[in-house]
This record gives C-alpha cells, sequence and structure tokens, in this order.
C-alpha cells in the first residue's frame, strides 16, 4: 500500500515529542491536550531579546496570540512587556502580574466605557488607530488632569501595509497633533505594524525609513513601536525571520535620526509558536483507495483557522510500528466537511489509541479554539525542568449552558 504524497501539505518528520511523556499527559490530563514546553518558550526569548543591542528597546508579547497566565508570567519574568490588542488582553496581562506602565495598548474602536477602563488600570501606553480614538481619549481624561498614558498613533502607510481600515494617514498627522494639543495631550509616539506573519526580513527593513519619516512630523517624537506581525516558520523548508538583521538595520536608522527615541517591538506567534504541541489520540481508522483516514478526539475548533494563520502544522505519529509511510488525512471528530488537522501526511499505519503530536501551536491555538459544534475545549499543561504541571482545566459540557437564560429567573 505504498503511496505518493498528495495535497498541499508537505511531509511531516520523524516526532520530536517524547512518545512516554505523551502518554503520561494524556494519563493524567486527558485527551486532546495543549502542551507548552516553558524552557523551549525561554529559550526563543532569550534568541529574540539578544538580537538587539539598543539603549532603551524594550520587547512587549503580543499575547492575542496567547493568554495563558502561566505563559504570560515567563515573559514577565523574562524581562518582556505586554503588548494589548484589546482591554482583554490588558485584564490578563494585569492578573499575571505586569505593571500597568509595562502594558502597551495598541488596538481599535475602544468605546467610551472601555477607553475609561482603560485609564483605570493606568495603562502606560496607548497607540491609537484614528483621530476619532483620539478625541475621545481627550474626552474621557479631561482636560488639565496631572497624569495621563503615553499616546502615539498607528500608521497607516498606502504602499507599505497594503489596503487595511486600521490606522491614521501620515497626512493626518499634523491635525491628531493640533487636537492632542487641544485636549491637553501630546502625541509622543508612532506605532508600525507590518502585517501578519510575516517571515520576509526585507519587507520590514525596507519599511523602516517611510517608518521613521512619519515619525519625524511629530513636535513631540519620543518613541516608536515597530509593533508585530512577526512570522513563524511553520514548515522547516521554509524561510525564517532573520532577528538579528532586523535590529541591525532598525538601530542603525534610529540611531542616524540624532535624537533619543524609546524603542518597542512587540512579538506574537514569532516568540511561542514553537513551544506548544496539541496532542490528541487517534479514535478510528479506515481505508479509501491507499489513502488513510485517521479520526481523532480533537477538531479544526481546537486549533488555528488555517486559511487565517497557515495552512501547514506539522504532525507526527509518536509510536510507529513501522518505517513504511501511508498519505494519511488527520480528521476531527465532528462532520464539518473542512474538519481537517492535516492532509496528504505521511504517516504509518495507525490503530485507535495511537498519539499524534501537532506541532508549533503555541500561537493562535487555543486562543483561537471555539465551542463549535459544541464540544468543550481541551486542558492545557506546562511541561518545563523535568516536571509537569497543568495550567488551564478542561471544559466539560456545562460551559455550553453556563451562561444562557432559559426563565426570567435565570437572568
Amino acid at each position: 500500500m505504498n503511496a505518493a504524497l498528495t495535497d498541499e501539505f508537505p511531509a511531516t518528520s520523524e516526532a520530536a515529542f517524547p512518545a512516554r511523556l505523551a502518554r503520561e499527559l494524556l494519563d493524567e490530563y486527558g485527551s486532546p491536550l495543549y502542551v507548552y514546553d516553558g524552557d523551549v518558550l525561554r529559550a526563543a526569548i532569550r534568541r529574540i531579546t539578544g538580537s538587539i543591542d539598543y539603549p532603551g528597546a524594550r520587547f512587549c508579547f503580543a499575547s492575542v496570540t496567547n493568554g495563558n497566565l502561566a505563559l504570560l508570567r515567563i515573559f514577565r519574568d523574562q524581562g518582556w512587556g505586554l503588548h494589548a490588542n484589546t482591554p482583554g488582553d490588558v485584564y490578563l496581562g494585569l492578573r499575571a502580574g505586569f505593571k500597568p506602565e509595562d502594558i502597551v495598548y495598541s488596538g481599535s474602536n475602544l468605546n467610551r466605557e472601555e477607553m475609561k477602563q482603560m485609564l483605570e488600570w493606568k495603562v502606560g501606553t496607548l497607540n491609537l488607530d484614528s483621530l476619532a480614538q483620539l478625541k475621545l481619549l481627550g474626552e474621557v481624561l479631561g482636560v488639565g488632569q496631572a497624569s495621563s498614558p503615553r499616546v502615539g498613533l498607528r500608521l497607516n502607510l498606502p504602499g507599505v501595509t497594503g489596503e487595511t481600515r486600521i490606522g491614521v494617514n501620515p497626512v493626518e498627522l499634523p491635525e491628531a497633533v493640533r487636537n492632542a494639543g487641544d485636549a491637553g495631550l501630546k502625541v509622543t509616539g508612532v506605532h508600525f505594524y507590518r502585517g501578519t506573519a510575516t517571515n520576509s526580513t526585507t519587507a520590514y527593513v525596507d519599511s523602516i525609513a517611510t517608518v521613521l519619516q512619519a515619525g519625524a512630523a511629530l513636535p513631540d517624537w519620543k518613541y516608536l513601536d515597530f509593533g508585530g506581525g512577526f512570522g513563524y516558520p511553520y514548515s522547516k523548508d521554509r524561510p525564517a525571520f532573520d532577528w538579528r538583521s532586523f535590529a541591525s538595520a532598525l538601530t542603525g536608522q534610529v540611531r542616524a535620526l540624532g535624537r533619543p527615541l524609546d524603542l518597542i517591538i512587540e512579538p506574537g506567534r514569532a516568540a511561542i509558536a514553537g513551544c506548544g504541541t496539541l496532542l490528541t489520540r487517534v479514535v478510528s481508522v479506515k481505508w479509501q483507495a491507499e489513502k488513510q483516514i485517521a479520526g481523532v478526539d480533537t477538531s479544526v475548533a481546537n486549533i488555528a483557522v488555517l486559511s487565517v494563520h497557515g495552512g501547514y502544522r506539522e504532525i507526527n505519529a509518536l509510536e510507529s510500528r513501522s518505517v513504511e509511510r501511508y498519505v494519511t488525512d488527520v480528521c476531527g471528530n465532528t462532520t464539518f466537511s473542512r474538519d481537517y488537522l492535516g492532509r496528504g501526511c505521511r504517516l504509518p499505519a495507525l490503530q485507535p489509541d495511537d498519539v499524534l503530536a501537532i506541532s508549533d501551536v503555541g500561537a493562535y491555538g487555543y486562543a483561537m479554539s471555539s465551542h463549535f459544534l459544541h464540544r468543550p475545549r481541551p486542558a492545557e499543561a506546562l511541561v518545563e525542568n523535568g516536571t509537569h504541571r497543568l495550567i488551564r482545566r478542561r471544559e466539560d459540557y456545562s460551559v455550553l449552558t453556563e451562561r444562557q437564560c432559559l426563565s426570567e429567573d435565570d437572568k
């Protein structure tokens, strides 16, 4: 039953996740299970941090990619700040022990109550994406108030960021400065976001001069937030982002300005993707001609939307009985026609209760999981220093109804 690799997914390599550990974890915490390697995460943080040599540079983890408190505390303990896209990100950051002044908000469309909440939380930096949001901040804050956050604007750079709804065009910056002054504020920073999951180092480097030119239009320019969107090479044959080359180009051009600027960089998936593995058990196996169909006890509801966040994750069978490999589709436990965890994978002949490991799911895995087709979400575990522990309990079916109101008495 030899079969050639088909579809758009490359062949998988041999497993890196220890089979014995996988069995131990699943026996204790159940399946499916998100597992994070704290040692791998710390190594990634150190590698990225060490890429830059610039006084005042600060890395802030983009918690939109993963909001587990245990993992956020690792970033905190490694000296990183937190990048928040929403008030929920800020809430998690504060619960994880980040100081308000170490949190940078860069989001869009806060309503009045949310803007008040950001001020009550004393978030240190607010990067706003429109003149309307800047006006709202001024209204909520009140003219003449003694304390206010550091305020910046997210840039919308035609020809660099592509078509996007978010951000302020550089031609609007003079008006923004005037409006801020009327509200007793100063715009002291610019925020730049290149795009989601960009592995091209050149794309970032080529943007630097344009970003710096825009920032120079601010009379009170104090900080540059070069944002996120840094990619991760999910497939081993794809290029990885070159942090040292990027950092060298960025700091070189910033130094050439001849003015002191605080520098903020906000990696998300680039730091955390590689530490996460989704373990799942095979529950059924069938054959369609020479293709193996492996049904597992998880689904696409428990992994990032592949069409949005990349169409490839490496999948490995952790207990191989032979060297022979077959074209295999790994299918979830729903009848959704697109419930494929992987297609055209090269895996050995499988049996029920075999364990598969889906790699590189630390970013946009649990964070984008859902109750689609009404299945509760998995547990999460952390492995570090030769030990493991539960860091999020598995949901049960009660989660599907606990917020519902069946009668007037349930309000």
